[in-house]
């Protein structure tokens, strides 16, 4: 038994008062810093969802998914862009990478994003809509803070057109050109020389975008961006993109979320942690079947075999 007698206790040191008192005030910091950054992540979240938001299951009669990896743990998404829309010019693709990653690139992909989904509508021609995405791009980089290298500021973009009857044209300023699975396997779209990452240079007067073929019933794009193709694993392989998309289609057609969830599932196995670089994914794919396309010209195809019947009235 321990007794205490009245009077008999002892006073706390000095030291140990200071002790206790600056541990207090260390776990108050601590949580309140905590709480802090959960609600910046929140925030960050929410504006990250709205910036790059999730696309449909399908856009113009085409299946569609894509997803991205950010190479910041501290952020959903990074400085890799995708969107697609369904216009009365047809399906209206782009796919880009901004320079760096993280949360640090959101405000360029802001910017070439939100230009991107005004253009893709007003522009009856993709040379427009990338002259448009080169303007909001140089007004963004003017508003940069002072002495900021501009030339070390640059933007990776790949804008896809395809009509009502399959008929694919593409501009690329510097990015890796999509593969086409058939039943040949995965080949690259075009194989054609692309302009400048936009930037550091100016586009060139005559701007004309370039046939690609057709995206027939059966087949799938598969666009992607650098991330992807430069993940390498500990012995410095490259990750074999091209292999594991046609593995992944060698019994037959498969849905794009199935493309996509293989890919990135073998990229991870491939690196065995988190990629270096944002790594983006966008599969876009002509189920072979016709569909109402809701593009806003009347008569348009409906399906990527053929023209649609003229519209009574």
């Amino acid at each position: 038994m321990i007794r205490i007698r009245a009077g008999s206790a002892r006073r706390m040191r000095p030291g140990a008062v200071f002790l206790a008192v600056g541990t207090g005030l260390f776990l108050r910091a601590r949580r309140t810093l905590l709480r802090e950054l959960r609600q910046a992540r929140a925030v960050a979240g929410a504006a990250q969802s709205v910036l790059l938001r999730p696309l449909p299951a399908s856009v113009g009669g085409f299946g569609l998914a894509a997803a991205q990896l950010s190479a910041d743990p501290g952020a959903a998404v990074g400085g890799d862009l995708y969107e697609v829309m369904a216009t009365e010019h047809g399906v209206r693709v782009v796919m880009g990478d901004v320079r760096g990653h993280g949360l640090a690139a959101l405000g360029t992909v802001a910017a070439v994003l939100g230009s991107f989904r005004e253009a893709a509508h007003d522009e009856a021609e993709l040379a427009g809509v990338l002259r448009r995405l080169d303007r909001a791009l140089a007004r963004h980089l003017r508003g940069r803070e002072p002495g900021h290298p501009a030339a070390e500021d640059f933007v990776t973009v790949l804008l896809l057109q395809i009509t009502d009857d399959g008929a694919l044209h593409a501009l690329n300023c510097g990015h890796p050109w999509p593969y086409m699975l058939n039943t040949r396997g995965a080949e690259h779209l075009l194989s054609t020389d692309v302009l400048p990452p936009l930037g550091p240079f100016p586009l060139p007067a005559d701007l004309t975008a370039v046939p690609g073929g057709r995206l027939r019933p059966g087949e799938t794009l598969v666009l992607y961006t650098d991330g992807v193709a430069d993940a390498r694993d500990a012995d410095g392989s490259f990750f074999p993109l091209p292999a594991v998309l046609s593995e992944s289609t060698r019994d037959g057609p498969v849905s794009p979320q199935t493309i996509l969830r293989t890919v990135f599932t073998r990229l991870l196995h491939h690196t065995r942690t988190r990629p270096r670089d944002d790594a983006a994914i966008l599969v876009l794919a002509n189920p072979g079947h016709c569909a109402t396309r809701p593009t806003a010209r009347r008569g348009a195809g409906n399906c990527a075999t053929g023209p649609r019947p003229p519209v009574d009235g």
